[in-house]
């Protein structure tokens, strides 16, 4: 197409529109850990702890989660990665 017309022609548009609002979806389901501060991270923590989802090594300074038997010195490194292994699982369920 050559012309003026060339500048009219919108039939792409929609494709881009819709891929641009799944793309918008897709970041609103994630979660994001860059918005999780310390005290969030420490309650986070206190409460997987209370319900046995992690288990304390005192005399190692270790925070282990359970489901998946991954050992943490850091609380907020252990609220990241639950975090993150609760989404992936939680999308696996949707899949399948």
């Amino acid at each position: 197409m050559s012309g003026p017309d060339r500048y009219d022609d919108t039939a792409d548009d929609h494709e881009r529109f819709e891929a641009e609002l799944l793309a918008q979806d897709r970041d609103a389901r994630s979660p994001s850990t860059a918005d999780l501060d310390d005290e969030t991270a420490r309650q986070l923590v206190r409460e997987l702890l209370d319900a046995g989802t992690v288990t304390p090594v005192v005399d190692q300074r270790l925070l282990v989660h359970e489901p998946s038997n991954t050992a943490f010195e850091s609380m907020q490194q252990l609220a990241v990665f639950h975090t993150g292994w609760t989404a992936a699982r939680d999308a696996g369920e949707g899949d399948g």
